[in-house]
């Protein structure tokens, strides 16, 4: 029994650290995209829920544990570094 649990662990710890970050991650690129200020940051905030749910039902998808991790932390990642490479580049 114990180690069939442990893939629904993975997954369940998928759905909410690595949909956290991947909303997270949104909410800040679209926010260094767009132009606006505040309403920028609402719209990524905003975004960021529907990310969040996507990413939950991505993680109990019927695909390999370590696809669902890479498919959440590598876009992840790189919405991430666009995010902070953004400002550099002047938009």
């Amino acid at each position: 029994m114990p180690g069939r649990a442990l893939p629904v662990v993975s997954r369940v710890l998928a759905a909410v650290f690595g949909g956290y970050l991947l909303a997270s991650a949104w909410s800040v690129f679209i926010a260094a995209v767009f132009p606006g200020g505040a309403e920028a940051v609402l719209a990524g905030v905003q975004l960021s829920f529907v990310v969040y749910a996507g990413a939950v039902i991505w993680a109990f998808s019927p695909v390999p544990v370590r696809r669902v991790w890479a498919g959440l932390l590598l876009p992840a990642a790189v919405l991430a570094v666009m995010a902070a490479l953004l400002p550099r580049f002047g938009v």
